[in-house]
């Protein structure tokens, strides 16, 4: 469907990657709850480590669902391929870039 514009879009984007310095917005899409509708974005460092990540901004985002098995595998997925992260490696070793989607489900 077309989209007619009653003007010229001149405005500098609030989210491009140089308004956040050494940071980045990650967001992380959990699939296969009943509790979470939609993803939810982070900022985070670009030099933060996997395992910072995960348990200082993904694990308290997660641990809000009463479902939620913090025992279970997941299995994470980035740019459509799988992405099995290191604890060590930093978001941009990972390949995670301003505005990636880092999707996670529990493993089969």
């Amino acid at each position: 469907m077309a989209v007619k514009s009653l003007g010229d879009y001149t405005f500098p984007s609030r989210s491009a990657q140089e308004n956040y310095g050494e940071d980045q917005l990650v967001t992380v899409l959990v699939e296969d709850t009943m509790w979470f509708c939609s993803p939810v974005m982070f900022r985070a460092p670009r030099a933060m480590t996997w395992a910072d990540f995960r348990d200082q901004v993904f694990r308290p985002f997660i641990e809000g669902d009463p479902d939620h098995d913090p025992s279970a595998p997941r299995a994470w997925t980035l740019h459509g391929e799988v992405f099995e992260p290191r604890d060590d490696q930093t978001l941009t070793e990972l390949g995670v870039r301003h505005k990636d989607v880092i999707r996670t489900r529990v493993a089969a």
